[in-house]
């Protein structure tokens, strides 16, 4: 035998330590050792610094392959998006791998390379050995170790899997494979001596095939192979040097597609391609693929991992043989650590972590075979600068393709798909793409300027996820797809807004597995937290009724975020929440120095504290339940309602507009030939043009704000705020006892007044615009809270709340709200409504004289406009005439009940007199068209205003009158005996004058 020089034997080892060092499969090591070289690195000849990679390179039992070696089938990512990195178990992934105790560090030999493109130098910093030729001999055999279930797989059927995996031969040049030189002249020379193992020859075919490519600069070594050669060489003809994913109607030609004559119809299921070109096509040109050396060894490293798994679908009995397991294992492995290689540029260029990854465009593409990603985490995580320098450039494409893309179609989810993948990748508890984004420098910036809130969206890492958008002040893209049409019809619009929600929903649960999984890490569950405290901390002035909207996150972003908290807070239970975690000192919630409180003032609230805890406060550590929840509560506050407050203003600018459109149409006969025409005509216009934009925002509005699944989770959270509130005011909730203790519990008086206005507000907006989202479970406890309050008025101390209150049960009566009669029914047949709630209300409608406001007087009438309605309802139910009988005969409150109640007719009367007087004058003047003409154009005009704004009072007026004389009629016909008493004599006659003018009015 031929001896072999020690330069050849050199080469040999140290190319088998950049495919790893073999192990025992049957003896994982859960805790990898490393050592340090004990000698200097050999200076690489290559381009730029010495190119080395720390990687723990790890042999796989056939029990534990990644894939699955007894007959389990081969899944990879889909063209439509679906999820296959995060469906490998995590739990699995941690057992999956046999660690090495040694790290490898490699260097390229610029000499060797010169001599053969296969010969690399690698300096593993251990000295050269002499091995024995029997112990090569020896580890040449395939199933040494372990006996094999079937016939034994020879040293030459190995060889031929492995040169079908890896598409090379030494034997004989063919198109469909590539010919390796180096290996062919070595097994002519020597062919016992080329390698020592599998393994050591898996490393020189991946080297010699690689460095094949990064030396050949007029050929493509990969052009001979069907799968690439097209789409490749017709790139690299093209002046952007950028590869499109577009294959049209061939799926098989792209460089991610096998092709169906080389590699037959399993690998395209294997890649995706199943599901037709259509898929792919719908989505492949958005995203594109720098043609450059390392696409080009990317993508065969990336096909040959592929082929592994097609392989072992194939032959599934061979391939759980443990020696066959066992090299698939190792070519997986391989594959794994020359792809991160290239990543890094050391086998090209080396790459900082300022440049794109090559890898993101084929996550986002949904491309790589099933298991790619959580082997790379696996490999490279352990070391932790090769890890950031191959993920923080993909965690940055990702983030860059998120900013870039809209829900006008459905590319938005690629990179919200990708990085929950990468976020659930975990091994043993550990996540660490988690760590690795939470590290991140834009993970929480600091604000620098007083539009904090904007601020985190456009700048944080995780803000370019969250910003995705139905709105068409978010997204104008949006409204011009789908609501630009020259008439939106209702059809069309449902059709539409349910797509967009169905994107919405897509979108939302990504996010959520985004949050969770760094939640759920223990080493990022605090910046989690801080982050989340940080979003509802920056946009405090979204709750202000006058917002500066450039100062604060968008609605979008807002929703978006309030949706993953509501998933988050779904399996919290009320015994493990802190109702004072609001007061607590570590509460990472700051709440503005002028909050107004249920009952208190901030001094009432700071002797409470004060005289509580004392100087050292017996605070306990809060819990995440807790933190969780009122994040939650305070996210519904400065999203959902902001959102439902501009929907409503919205709807108001649009009947403004109409009815501006309208008169403008009307009284064109008026203004077509005078000066003012042309300004006329202009003003029509834009109001045209206005409206026609309102009406494509309200439809936005409605696919974003109206989805009935998103309201009714909003309705279930604040049914469990409800139940916290009740168990504050009575501890034995849910068996209540009214009324309630004279004495306000002093954590309810000191909770912020917006914990109660939210839950009013909240509800009004579904009741008049979503109202079969009303009837959930929790919807007893909200009627509870609305019977409670209201018939507790003094544990509030805002009249006006109290009022929100009043006219959420006005708004569900069956006279106002058709669709809401049963919660109507359940609020007055509640076993607390039948004894207290209508002295209750009766007090009310005398205590709302004096509000304390500046417009208190005509405030007053619409609060009492609400509880005659309510109490014309309450009268026809006859669980309630007891309480009003009770109340007339001896109440306290009756008497001064019936004087409002003739004060407010007298004055309502009296103001649509005058206000029906001045519009006849007007109507008048205007039938003598010659008296009418002869007036100057601005006296007209302002007669005009003055006729319209009159016809308005009269018109408010006289409802409300009605409404009042309604009641006093309803009363006096079946019950006489109480309006007798000599206090209200001269009322009633006074009253008995004021009905007969309004018979006469109603008459004419």
């Amino acid at each position: 035998m031929e001896e072999l020089s020690a330069d050849e034997i050199r080469r040999r080892r140290l190319a088998r330590l950049a495919g790893g060092q073999t192990s025992q499969p049957t003896t994982p090591l859960t805790s990898p050792q490393r050592e340090n070289p004990p000698g200097p690195p050999i200076a690489a000849s290559a381009p730029g610094p010495s190119q080395s990679l720390g990687l723990n390179v790890h042999n796989m039992t056939p029990a534990t392959s990644p894939i699955g070696a007894s007959g389990v089938a081969h899944r990879s990512q889909s063209s439509e998006g679906v999820s296959s990195l995060s469906s490998s178990p995590s739990n699995s992934l941690e057992t999956q791998s046999q660690s090495l105790s040694r790290s490898q560090s490699m260097d390229i030999d610029g000499v060797s390379c010169e001599k053969s493109m296969s010969q690399v130098d690698v300096d593993s910093g251990i000295e050269n050995m002499e091995v024995d030729e029997n112990d090569r001999r020896e580890k040449r055999s395939l199933s040494d170790k372990e006996p094999s279930s079937g016939p034994e797989v020879s040293e030459e059927q190995a060889l031929q899997l492995v040169c079908k995996i890896f598409r090379v031969s030494w034997k004989d040049r063919d198109r469909d494979v590539i010919f390796l030189s180096s290996l062919s002249a070595q097994f002519k020379q020597n062919p016992k001596e080329v390698f020592s193992d599998f393994k050591d020859l898996i490393g020189q075919i991946l080297m010699e095939v690689l460095m094949m490519s990064t030396q050949t600069r007029d050929e493509n070594p990969f052009a001979s192979l069907t799968a690439t050669s097209q789409p490749i060489a017709a790139a690299a003809r093209s002046p952007d040097r950028n590869l499109l994913l577009n294959t049209g109607s061939n799926p098989g030609t792209s460089p991610m597609f096998c092709s169906l004559g080389s590699f037959g119809a399993s690998s395209l299921s294997s890649l995706g391609a199943s599901g037709g070109a259509s898929n792919w096509d719908s989505y492949s040109d958005h995203f594109t693929i720098e043609t450059c050396k390392e696409t080009d060894m990317l993508n065969y490293l990336i096909e040959c991992f592929d082929r592994v798994g097609i392989e072992e679908k194939k032959a599934p009995k061979m391939c759980s043989q443990p020696a066959v397991s066992q090299l698939l294992s190792n070519i997986r492995s391989q594959c794994i650590s020359h792809t991160a290689l290239v990543l890094q540029g050391s086998l090209t260029q080396p790459r900082s972590l300022q440049q794109p990854s090559f890898l993101v465009p084929y996550m986002l593409c949904r491309n790589l075979p099933y298991g790619f990603i959580q082997e790379l985490v696996r490999t490279t995580h352990q070391d932790e600068e090769v890890f950031k320098q191959i993920f923080i450039p993909i965690l940055q494409g990702l983030a860059l393709a998120a900013k870039e893309c809209s829900l006008d179609s459905d590319y938005f989810k690629y990179p919200l798909m990708a990085l929950g993948e990468l976020c659930e990748t975990k091994f043993g508890k550990t996540h660490p793409v988690c760590n690795l984004v939470a590290s991140l420098r834009l993970w929480l910036p600091k604000s620098l300027s007083p539009g904090c809130g904007r601020e985190l969206q456009r700048l944080s890492y995780l803000g370019a996820f969250f910003s995705f958008s139905v709105f068409a002040e978010d997204d104008v893209k949006v409204v011009e797809k789908y609501f630009s049409g020259p008439a939106i019809t209702l059809e069309n619009t449902r059709v539409v807004s349910q797509s967009l929600q169905h994107y919405l929903e897509l979108g939302r649960q990504e996010l959520f597995k985004i949050l969770h999984s760094i939640l759920l890490n223990g080493e990022t569950r605090e910046a989690a937290l801080s982050y989340m405290a940080a979003v509802v901390n920056a946009n405090m002035k979204k709750a202000q009724m006058q917002t500066d909207d450039r100062l604060v996150s968008t609605d979008g972003f807002m929703l978006n975020f309030l949706w993953v908290l509501q998933q988050l807070s779904t399996k919290i239970k009320l015994e493990t929440v802190d109702p004072t975690y609001i007061f607590h000192p570590r509460c990472r919630i700051t709440l503005p120095n002028d909050e107004t409180r249920v009952n208190a003032t901030m001094e009432d609230v700071n002797d409470w504290l004060t005289e509580l805890y004392g100087d050292q406060p017996p605070f306990s550590e809060p819990k995440f339940p807790t933190e969780c929840f009122f994040l939650t509560l305070h996210a519904h506050h400065l999203s959902i309602l902001p959102s439902c407050r501009r929907y409503i203003r919205r709807l108001r600018a649009i009947r403004e507009l109409n009815r501006t459109v309208e008169d403008l149409k009307n009284n064109e006969s008026q203004w077509k030939d005078s000066p003012l025409a042309t300004r006329h005509r202009e003003m029509l216009k834009r109001c045209k043009t206005q409206l026609k934009k309102l009406v494509r925002c309200k439809a936005c509005a409605d696919a974003g704000l109206l989805d009935e699944s998103f309201l009714r989770r909003c309705l279930n959270f604040y049914g469990l705020l409800i139940q916290l509130l009740l168990r504050i005011l009575d501890p034995a909730y849910p068996d209540i006892t009214l009324p309630l203790n004279s004495d306000v519990p002093k954590v309810f008086a000191a909770l912020p007044e917006f914990y109660v206005e939210d839950v009013a507000e909240f509800l009004f907006f579904i009741v008049q615009y979503s109202p079969q989202a009303l009837y959930e479970p929790c919807t007893q406890d909200i009627v509870m809270f609305l019977v409670v309050m209201l018939c507790n008025q003094n544990y509030i101390r805002n009249p006006y709340l109290v009022a929100k209150l009043v006219e959420v049960m006005f708004m569900t009566n069956p006279a106002v709200q058709p669709r809401t009669q049963k919660f109507f029914e359940m609020i007055e047949n509640h076993p607390l409504s039948t004894k207290l709630l209508v002295p209750s209300l009766m007090k009310f409608y005398t205590d709302v004289e004096h509000t304390g406001a500046t417009s208190e007087f005509y405030d007053k009438f619409t609060i009492r406009y609400h509880i005659s309605t309510i109490f014309k309802s309450l009268w026809q139910n006859i669980a309630h005439h007891g309480t009003f009988m009770e109340e007339f005969n001896s109440g306290k409150q009756f008497v001064r009940y019936i004087n409002m109640l003739i004060n407010d007719t007298t004055f309502l009367l009296d103001e649509s007199l005058e206000s029906l007087k001045r519009i006849h004058e007007v109507q008048e003047e205007m039938k003598n068209k010659e008296q009418w003409d002869q007036l100057p154009r601005d006296q007209q005009q302002a007669r005009q205003s003055q006729l319209a704004q009159d016809e308005r009072v009269s018109r408010s007026y006289l409802a409300l009158a009605t409404e009042t004389v309604d009641m006093f009629h309803i009363l006096t016909k079946q019950v006489q005996k109480p309006f007798l008493r000599p206090l209200l004599n001269s009322e009633i006659q006074e009253y008995s004058v004021q009905k007969q003018i309004l018979e006469k009015l109603s008459i004419c």
